[in-house]
């Protein structure tokens, strides 16, 4: 049992959306809360009413339908906070109006000091993508908060939580980065009695030699050469963040090819609960123009995903 008051304890925003499960993010906050010693600031998103307040005028009627609809969401929102006190839970609750809806979220996270953002995610389309209209996506790429996305309706018994890092420092991430995804992992390893399983996938360079060979004067290239320095020193750079973060070389593992290939396959094939990534916050043509990995495997993975940034908005202590 935790000796923290109310006052003391941290604070984690609970994105409630009604037609995405709200039933599992509720199981999935209460377990963070628990486990965490988290109270907890649970919004639900309000659905667009714009026709009940457009114009310069509004009639009495659409003013009493937008106040009754004000009420039933209020309602809807404790109904589901009842869930969590009847569990230990501290929560408070609120209705977000700002649109748009990831700006509403990231000024009421910065308002309650929020540790963690936990939003449940759902199949996000090429169109939602590529024309940057969903919500998940523009809190990946502007959130300087970490972000539980959840998908799985339980956390399995004795999951594997993967640890998805770089330690070839590759797309701007800084070193840093690698340790608190890790400290993430482990800190959630040790609350569902799992495993933290490291895994670094990196690109081999077979592809150059084709290029290479198609050229007018064909460039003999040392291809298996390089690729096989390349492989080591990709595998150093793993194997000195594993000696640091004191995972032993069974739980290490380094494999060729491309992250949004392999770790939703692997993730499936070790019983993961959940895989930690570690993203950077963009904003103006860089976020337009550059996609994460986060944001590209998202989809394709089986299991829970938490986005984390650096040390700043550290989770565990």
């Amino acid at each position: 049992m935790s000796n923290k008051t109310t006052n003391d304890k941290d604070t984690i925003l609970a994105i409630l959306e009604l037609d995405s499960d709200p039933d599992n993010l509720i199981n999935r906050v209460t377990w963070i809360a628990q486990s965490f010693d988290y109270r907890v600031h649970m919004v639900l998103f309000e659905p667009e009413n714009g026709a009940l307040l457009g114009g310069f005028a509004i009639s009495n009627e659409a003013e009493a339908i937008r106040q009754e609809l004000q009420r039933a969401q209020d309602e809807i929102a404790e109904t589901y906070a009842a869930k969590l006190r009847d569990n230990g839970v501290d929560v408070m609750t609120s209705v977000l109006r700002q649109r748009p809806l990831d700006d509403g979220i990231l000024a009421i996270a910065m308002s309650v000091k929020a540790k963690m953002i936990v939003k449940a995610t759902r199949f996000h389309s090429i169109a939602e993508r590529g024309i940057l209209v969903d919500t998940d996506w523009q809190l990946m790429r502007t959130s300087a908060y970490p972000i539980w996305f959840v998908k799985s309706d339980r956390m399995p018994e004795n999951p594997a939580i993967v640890a998805a890092v770089d330690p070839s420092n590759a797309h701007d991430k800084p070193a840093a980065l690698d340790h608190e995804i890790v400290q993430t992992a482990t800190a959630v390893a040790k609350a569902v009695d799992g495993e933290v399983h490291l895994l670094h996938t990196y690109e081999r360079i077979s592809g150059i030699g084709k290029v290479a060979n198609r050229t007018f004067k064909p460039i003999k290239l040392p291809i298996d050469e390089i690729d096989a320095r390349i492989k080591k020193e990709h595998r150093n750079a793993l194997d000195v963040l594993a000696s640091d973060c004191g995972i032993d070389a069974k739980h290490t593992h380094q494999l060729p090819g491309s992250t949004q290939d392999i770790l939703p396959t692997f993730a499936r094939s070790h019983n993961a609960g959940l895989v930690v990534m570690g993203a950077l916050a963009r904003w103006g043509v860089k976020r337009m123009l550059i996609g994460s990995t986060a944001e590209r495997v998202i989809d394709h993975l089986p299991c829970d995903v938490l986005i984390v940034r650096l040390s700043e908005y550290q989770l565990w202590d």
